[in-house]
């Protein structure tokens, strides 16, 4: 069975690595990127099923790339889960405003997080 693919987009290095270790260890195979421009130059010869968007991102921030690779056909069916550790008021409806597919909060729980993923590639959507 080929892996499912997953790009993490995060500017936090250990939170990538937590991430990626915790999704290879599920059998997916996971790339990182650490910021919009990098996250676009994956895509270009990468295609996830999933991508774990960090909110709070420099330059270009996590709600605006969600915008743009939703309006475009190639990457429009490609759920997006925000992942952020600034959970504020409103924050959850922003994301899904942007178009995120689901809201995920740092600190990760280890012991679930692969599990509510999986619920994400299951039903596109949770």
């Amino acid at each position: 069975m080929t892996p499912i693919p997953i790009l993490v987009v995060d500017d936090n290095a250990a939170n990538a690595k937590l991430v990626a270790f915790l999704l290879d260890k599920k059998g997916y195979d996971v790339r990182i990127a650490v910021d919009a421009s990098e996250a676009l130059a994956v895509l270009s010869s990468f295609k996830p099923r999933l991508i774990l968007m960090d909110i709070q991102l420099p330059g270009m921030d996590g709600l605006e790339l969600t915008r743009r690779l939703k309006a475009e056909p190639a990457t429009r069916d490609i759920v997006v889960v925000a992942l952020t550790s600034y959970a504020m008021k409103g924050d959850a409806e922003r994301a899904r405003e942007a178009g995120c597919d689901g809201y995920v909060t740092k600190p990760i729980d280890t012991r679930t997080f692969a599990e509510t993923l999986a619920r994400h590639l299951g039903s596109g959507t949770a």
